[in-house]
């Protein structure tokens, strides 16, 4: 049993409920997680919070030495509801057909469209550490597994309509999120009047479920089961009879096609979401599961599924939080049906997986945050490396070694490390001038430390792949570096006495101070040595400008314009002999 994990953060403190309850609703058996996805599109990274909310926590149970299971409900036997952005229009000949009957997207290995989706999914959440057992709702469906709910909800189809007209006139608003079942203190959620903003409700956009109806009523009656058409295969259905007795359904689709089939043998359709959700929390025994807050309006599918699964199925709803909004620095929104999304897979190209896992974990499910695509990713490595050595020597406070901590292993096992933690911005500047040089790579990591140099690359790896990946996919073209050829004649004969002084200071001083400790003190020291002050004296307002522009000179004759990569960095990249023909030594 593993308990280093302090229990000092939202995961232990819904771990401590999920336990509780399932010790009153089923006691002696596993615990149930859940957690599900609709492989519509591309299944981004706002969709990703369903997954790791409930890995998070039944991950945290099974450390306590507790049986608990994460089932991943792959609703890939919802209706193809929309042609993304990027996609033959023809493809709308599909709409309303399950997804696993469309076609995968031209060009795809995979054999339908929802396993072209799942696919990079799946491998992602294996890179991830995430444990699950996946379930197909096709399957489901197809064999007949729920046979006997989809005959109990159509005799029950009454009290059925009764519970959902109950909601079809009310507006939607946040006003029923307090009637979640749960205590709120871990998940700290908000109060029942304050309002959703557009970015949160973004948050569950693409889950394929919040967009369907409830079956309403026809002039046949209500039903809750939608047949998909045989002729067509496409749910442009209507039922117009049901026989309680024989099972005997039947239906008129908009191709034209009408017949009659008997329920019990033919399992070609599903419950409708609301009915569907609902049944499935019963049938498998739910005890935890987030939603998006689009799930906690008057008349949604969370809402109205805890009075069915309650007053219909004889069950009870799982407990859990709303999971709120992610979004990527530098992008408007997620959305998987305007394409361009970018997806676990995505991510994991450029920051290695526990660092990915620390964005879901050190933030309350209810919580925003920004996955960082842009820039913003260095500072966001900054801060797991700064978090790091606190934890090295014994300083981070138990929430961020919790956090951490679920970061890097799991209850099964521990993710693969970079085994040196070099700085990613650095890594990133050295590929960007090497242009991804593997020798001259090695070159400049081995002289970074020379009392304890890098010897292969694969000691900085995985990170340095993943800065490698950044470098050609995101990062902005302006922002490259390109060292300069030749020296720039016309700048080095127009300096001032002080600007040679500083430069024969600086190549002076190279060969000593050959390393990225050793040039960060020469870079820093030379205004303050030029103004009779020690290498070490604090800067002062007027030091602090010479500095600026001592370095804005440097980047000048170095790269041709006035920024580029930290000074250092840049010095070891370019090689001293080449430093020292550009600044005219």
């Amino acid at each position: 049993m593993d308990r280093t994990t302090p229990e000092a953060d939202w995961v232990s403190r819904f771990a401590d409920e999920v336990i509780a309850e399932a010790e009153r609703r089923a006691p002696g058996k596993p615990i149930v997680c859940a957690s599900g996805l609709s492989p519509s599109g591309p299944i981004h990274l706002g969709n990703l919070r369903e997954v790791m909310t409930p890995h998070l926590v039944a991950d945290e149970i099974r450390r306590r030495g507790h049986a608990c299971e994460h089932l991943l409900s792959w609703d890939d036997y919802d209706r193809f509801r929309k042609v993304p952005a990027g996609i033959d229009p023809s493809w709308s000949e599909h709409l309303g057909k399950p997804l696993t009957s469309v076609p995968a997207p031209p060009g795809s290995p995979h054999r339908n469209w929802a396993e072209h989706f799942k696919a990079p999914m799946q491998e992602a959440l294996k890179a991830l550490g995430v444990e699950y057992r996946g379930i197909s709702q096709t399957e489901q469906y197809t064999t007949g597994a729920y046979r006997d709910r989809i005959l109990f909800a159509m005799r029950e189809r009454t009290r059925i309509d009764a519970v959902l007209d109950a909601y079809r006139t009310k507006d939607k608003g946040p006003e029923e999120a307090a009637a979640r079942p749960q205590s709120g203190k871990a998940g700290q959620q908000r109060r029942p009047d304050a309002p959703l903003d557009a970015a949160e409700l973004a948050a569950a956009e693409g889950s394929g479920a919040a967009g369907e109806d409830d079956g309403s009523a026809g002039q046949a009656g209500y039903y809750p089961y939608k047949p998909y058409c045989r002729a067509c295969e496409r749910d442009l259905t209507t039922v117009t009879a049901y026989d309680d007795e024989t099972t005997d359904l039947s239906y008129t689709c908009a191709c034209g096609h009408a017949e009659t089939f008997p329920l019990r043998d033919v399992h070609h359709g599903k419950l409708v979401w609301k009915v569907d959700w609902p049944m499935r929390w019963e049938y498998e025994g739910v005890i935890f599961e987030p939603s998006g807050v689009d799930h906690s309006s008057p008349g949604s599918s969370y809402v109205v599924g805890g009075r069915l699964v309650r007053e219909v199925f004889g069950g009870e709803q799982p407990i859990g939080p709303m999971y709120a909004f992610v979004g990527i620095t530098g992008m408007a929104k997620m959305s998987s049906s305007k394409g361009g999304v970018p997806t676990p897979a995505d991510a994991l190209e450029i920051m290695e997986a526990p660092v990915l896992r620390w964005l879901y974990a050190r933030r309350r499910p209810n919580q925003s945050f920004k996955i960082a695509f842009d820039q913003e990713i260095h500072r966001l490595y900054d801060e797991w490396d700064a978090l790091a050595r606190k934890i090295d020597e014994g300083r981070a406070q138990p929430g961020d070694l919790a956090a951490h901590g679920r970061a890097v292993r799991t209850a099964e096992r521990e993710l693969p490390a970079t085994a040196r933690r070099l700085p990613y911005r650095m890594l990133a500047s050295v590929v960007d001038i090497t242009t991804g040089h593997d020798e001259q790579t090695l070159r400049i990591l081995a002289e970074l430390d020379p009392d304890n140099p890098v010897t292969s690359l694969e000691e900085a790896r995985p990170r340095l792949d993943c800065a490698t990946h950044w470098v050609a996919t995101r990062m902005p073209d302006d922002q490259r570096t390109r060292v300069r050829a030749e020296p720039d004649s016309e700048l080095l004969g127009a300096l001032d006495e002080e600007q040679r002084e500083s430069l024969a200071l600086l190549l002076e001083g190279l060969d000593k101070h050959w390393s990225l400790d050793g040039l960060t003190s020469l870079v820093y020291g030379v205004p303050k040595v030029r103004a009779g002050l020690a290498p070490d004296a604090k800067p002062t307002p007027e030091l602090k400008a010479a500095q600026r522009g001592f370095f804005a000179l440097l980047y000048r004759l170095l790269v041709g314009r006035e920024t580029g990569p930290r000074l250092p960095t840049l010095l070891l990249a370019v090689g001293a002999d080449r430093v020292r023909k550009l600044l005219g030594g």
